[in-house]
């Protein structure tokens, strides 16, 4: 009898919770397209860490997204998610103009809500985004409300029914869900096992990885080979196998490459800092033409090199760096044009500086930026469509707080590598590392607490210091460097 119930009670429970999703993933879509276009990646090409926070998150919303939409989906974990959500222009009324180049703001919520709806809705008014337009879909709110109270007036059991059957009372293991928050132990309970089975099975991988990457930088006589992206361990030893075929195929065409640096990326050439790209979607063929092209590369980066010399002597002596962790990963061709670019409007503007006057300052050049800033680390971001005037005024206001940020760099890389190493010992580990995305100062702080705590389940395991928690496909941990 009490079975019976039990199937009665969770057959109209089911019923409700799909009346409740009134909007169809297409209208989902079409509803978030506004929070869609203020923090898609693609969007933030000169702010890496902001980039990789909103790929990890949409990874994630989306996720949570198609849950909603599997049939019985009765997982209600909170998922908190963290963007950088583009500015609006105050005064600006057109869509496709109305967020400013320069500005973005973090925004953090937690999703709780088990239908599309109420996520969208919720999405949305966490980044202030207006939520107007999801009135005018073919789908209206107003049945939402009528599921969302019919969902509500389904058989209201007493609570001695769930104390006699032994049965788990739907509305109380909803309110327990969004009252538990992710804790650092608890989720290392819940995944450990999973980490360490993973683990386990890539580390023959691993080690052929490994073999593979010094063989290569022996034969080639490389300085490093290095990877753009997280790609699983499988993916990056068939990249260097693919590699190792060119070598035997056509060895002579990587006579030039002695003392560089390999990386595979999304596209094939020579980056801003000097090293050979390599497209992972590439064929053969089009690795051997950049190969080939390295002397005119090398004096293209010669005429390089002297341009930021030239443009240094123009501001006082002030250095010309690119950080390849901070800024996209730029072809030569196009860091030459951005350098060129801004040398001939400093040529025009002829300003005052005195000799060598900001020697030991440094600086880096953006594009989709239109004021000047100074970093944490003491560098300037100098946006190439920068006033003289306005450039020259900032350096001279800034130039004390700069050398004062770049000696506090210098202390804070000590700190963080003392901590890194302490952590690894500590704790057994047999990888400790962070995100680009992640700050030497959020490392340090995470690396700190972690110091004061009793963690057996890290002996032997790679931790990765990030914006979320994740198991990888390889085994590594990764956890927020703000975890509770």
């Amino acid at each position: 009898f009490y079975y019976f119930i039990r199937l009665c009670l969770e057959k109209i429970l089911l019923q409700c919770i799909l009346q409740s999703r009134t909007l169809s993933g297409a209208d989902a879509i079409n509803a978030l397209r506004p929070f869609y276009f203020a923090v898609h990646p693609d969007f933030f090409g000169q702010h890496p860490k902001e980039r990789e926070v909103n790929e990890n998150s949409l990874k994630r919303l989306n996720g949570y997204l198609e849950n909603l939409q599997k049939p019985g989906f009765r997982s209600f974990k909170p998922t908190q998610l963290t963007f950088y959500v583009r500015e609006r222009e105050p005064n600006s009324s057109n869509v496709q103009e109305s967020f400013s180049a320069s500005g973005f703001r973090a925004v953090s919520f937690t999703l709780r809500t088990r239908d599309l709806l109420s996520t969208v809705l919720d999405i949305l008014n966490s980044c202030s985004l207006s939520t107007e337009h999801v009135q005018s879909l073919n789908v209206n709110t107003q049945p939402h409300k009528e599921a969302k109270s019919t969902l509500n007036r389904p058989i209201k059991w007493d609570k001695t029914y769930y104390s006699f059957t032994g049965f788990k009372d739907p509305e109380e293991e909803l309110e327990q869900a969004q009252r538990v928050e992710t804790t650092l132990i608890s989720w290392l309970d819940d995944n450990e096992a999973s980490a360490v089975k993973k683990l386990k099975k890539s580390l023959p991988l691993r080690k052929e990885l490994e073999r593979l990457k010094f063989e290569l930088s022996h034969q080639l006589q490389l300085s490093d080979i290095r990877w753009q992206r997280s790609w699983g361990i499988a993916h990056r030893c068939s990249q260097l196998h693919s590699l190792g075929r060119l070598v035997r195929q056509r060895p002579e065409v990587l006579k030039n490459v002695k003392g560089r640096t390999v990386v595979f990326t999304d596209r094939s050439g020579m980056s801003a800092a000097g090293h050979i790209m390599l497209g992972t979607m590439d064929v053969h063929h089009h690795w051997t033409k950049i190969f080939e092209r390295l002397p005119n590369y090398y004096k293209l980066q010669k005429r390089l090199l002297f341009l930021e010399d030239r443009i240094s002597q123009l501001l006082g002596g002030i250095q010309v760096i690119y950080i390849e962790e901070l800024q996209p990963l730029l072809t030569l061709e196009e860091y030459y044009e951005t350098l060129d670019s801004f040398y001939n409007k400093l040529c025009d503007s002829r300003l005052p500086f005195h000799p060598r006057s900001l020697r030991g300052l440094q600086m880096i050049l953006e594009s989709d930026r239109y004021a000047p800033s100074l970093h944490e680390f003491g560098h300037f971001m100098i946006p190439t469509v920068c006033d003289p005037a306005t450039l020259q005024w900032f350096i001279f206001a800034k130039a004390q707080e700069a050398r004062e940020n770049l000696k506090r760099k210098e202390e804070m890389m000590i700190t963080e590598k003392e901590l890194i190493d302490t952590s690894t010992e500590k704790f057994s580990l047999d990888r400790l590392y962070k995100e680009p995305s992640v700050s030497s100062a959020q490392m340090i702080d995470c690396c700190k607490r972690l110091l004061e705590e009793s963690l057996p389940y890290l002996q032997g395991m790679h931790l990765c210091i990030s914006h979320f928690y994740s198991v990888l496909q390889d085994g590594d941990l990764c956890i927020p460097w703000n975890w509770k």
